[in-house]
């Protein structure tokens, strides 16, 4: 397998149908939830709903950052979700992710070594190679806590 296939196969494990790693992807956990339940805050963790906006701040910015090719997200912006109101804005933003998801991992799949070698925008991110395992790990790490308020919200 070649590592762009590897890399846009571990973003669909986690983001789509994958259960390996996890036991779950974002699609299964996502999907499930009423707006209520996305939106509620748990002992001061963030909520899902937070979460999954942060997520898709990232994988946003960097689909736009593929397509200009300047890296314009900010850590500083990437928890402001705007307030949701009611089922039909939590099922835009879980599908935006979803969307966006597929749309990155098709992005990737298409990138040969010589990208996925090559500096991600500036020499002091490292290589698209980095960045993507970054985006892969930071995923993972949320979908944990996905998971766990997920538990929580259900006891």
């Amino acid at each position: 397998m070649n590592t762009n296939e590897f890399l846009a196969s571990r973003l669909e494990e986690v983001f789509i149908n994958g259960t390996w790693i996890a036991n779950t992807n974002y699609k299964a956990q996502l999907q499930k939830l009423s707006w209520e339940k996305a939106t509620e805050k748990i002992a001061g963790l963030n909520s899902v709903a937070a979460l999954t906006f942060h997520i898709n701040y990232y994988l946003n910015g960097i689909l736009e950052a593929f397509k200009t090719g300047e890296l314009t997200i900010k850590d500083q912006y990437s928890f402001e979700v705007k307030p949701i109101n009611n089922q039909n804005q939590w099922n835009n933003l879980v599908e935006t992710l979803l969307t966006n998801a597929e749309r990155f991992i098709v992005a990737v799949s298409q990138m040969n070594d010589e990208i996925l070698n090559s500096d991600f925008f500036d020499k002091k991110y490292g290589t698209y190679h980095r960045n993507i395992e970054g985006v892969i790990e930071h995923s993972y790490y949320h979908l944990g806590q996905i998971a766990l308020i997920n538990k929580l919200l259900t006891k």
